[in-house]
């Protein structure tokens, strides 16, 4: 299922981060889901959180720079294997996994991928197609 991740630009200091989510902390806004790059100078943090909506009426009014995306989150299952049973339909599909980050829902159970690919549409069509042979309907919405 997509669901909308939202990257932020921060300077590469410390404290960016820190500012960023005590703003969003503030608005009740939170972080279902979260990676960061960093070059010497700059960092993306790249964010699913429980509002977009607001997040990004936030982002405005405090001037940050940042851009939306639609991501896929789907469920894996805990066990050898259950990466590659969403990548490879994945690949064979020919759709490029551009990133991919986890969070974890439960300890012990399923863990949450976000996955940023080329083809967001044809890749959901394919997860749908092959995650219910897998594992029933495990496509996730955050």
């Amino acid at each position: 299922m997509a669901v909308l991740q939202i990257s932020v630009q921060l300077d590469n200091v410390p404290g960016a981060l820190t500012r960023l989510l005590d703003i969003l902390d503030k608005e009740g806004i939170h972080a279902k889901a979260i990676s960061a790059a960093s070059t010497a100078e700059a960092s993306t943090l790249r964010l699913v959180v429980n509002d977009p909506q607001k997040a990004v009426t936030v982002l405005d009014s405090f001037h940050f720079n940042y851009e939306i995306y639609p991501v896929i989150a789907v469920e894996v299952p805990c066990h050898p294997g259950g990466m590659n049973a969403v990548v490879k339909p994945l690949s064979e599909g020919e759709v490029n996994i551009h990133y991919i980050y986890t969070t974890i829902e439960r300890i012990g159970k399923e863990t949450i991928l976000i996955i940023g690919v080329d083809k967001i549409d044809e890749a959901t069509a394919i997860l749908k197609q092959h995650w219910i042979n897998f594992v029933g309907d495990r496509i996730y919405s955050l």
